[in-house]
């Protein structure tokens, strides 16, 4: 599997307490209208309200990108705006522009304190907690974002597998037993889980989408290709490996391979 699983954002956010001394920017950051917004109530960070509806997509999926650098490739008690931005092919204003969403940190000349900033990111995502996860649909692609290995570290524990069929039912995929469907509900209910991942065919996707929101799960990350229709109060978020793969033959076939070369997330 590659190594930038999404994560949920669906999670409060949270604030980070700033290094003292003037604040990184200079005032809230600029609406982007061209792209959707993450729809939520507004929450009270350390700092500031935060509407939550005001923040475009594509900054949440930053924020992602952001820890997972502050995790792996980059150290030190501090970490500036141009050390993130240079890891990720971006400018040192669009991450101080992302962070300034949800308050204003850092110091200048110094920047931003590295344990703090991450776990306000960690906080912001949700992935300062555990998620329960099921996942359904126990073929190849389900086996094996059960088994990816960095799911546990960032907060998501799958804690049961389920599928329809009768030669599937009763494997083991790791430590855990391939449970059916008629199990989901009890399953649900006694671990608590609010997020699965749907690794079925198209066909099939929206009833099983339908039957999760039922027994209470509020989060899906879905592999089928087709759009989802959930009842309001339920996430999708989609990865279709296709879709990815098209937007790089698009770039290969206008030359574009050398042009462009920062991380890009698609949902």
């Amino acid at each position: 599997m590659p190594d930038a699983m999404p994560d949920p954002t669906e999670s409060p956010p949270a604030g980070l307490t700033p290094a003292s001394g003037p604040p990184d920017e200079s005032g809230p950051a600029a609406r982007d209208d061209a792209e959707p917004r993450i729809s939520a109530s507004t929450e009270e960070t350390g700092r500031r309200d935060v509407r939550r509806d005001n923040i475009p997509r594509p900054t949440v999926r930053r924020l992602s990108l952001y820890l997972r650098e502050l995790e792996g490739s980059i150290d030190g008690p501090t970490v500036s705006s141009r050390q993130l931005a240079s890891a990720l092919g971006l400018t040192d204003a669009q991450v101080r522009k992302d962070l300034a969403y949800f308050g204003q940190f850092g110091q200048p000349g110094i920047g931003y304190r590295h344990a703090d900033l991450m776990e306000a990111l960690r906080q912001i995502l949700g992935t300062d907690r555990i998620w329960p996860t099921a996942v359904v649909g126990a073929g190849n692609l389900g086996r094996a974002v059960t088994s990816y290995a960095r799911l546990g570290p960032k907060g998501f524990r799958v804690v049961a597998v389920f599928d329809t069929s009768p030669d599937v039912v009763g494997q083991m995929v790791g430590d855990l037993v391939v449970q059916p469907m008629d199990e989901l509900a009890a399953t649900i209910a006694a671990h608590g889980i609010e997020v699965a991942m749907l690794a079925v065919p198209g066909d099939a996707a929206d009833e099983v989408a339908g039957r999760l929101a039922e027994v209470g799960i509020r989060g899906i990350l879905n592999f089928a290709p087709v759009r989802l229709q959930v009842p309001e109060g339920v996430s999708v978020v989609s990865v279709d490996l296709t879709v990815a793969l098209e937007q790089l033959a698009y770039k290969l076939s206008l030359g574009l391979d050398g042009a462009e070369h920062h991380d890009e997330h698609h949902d």
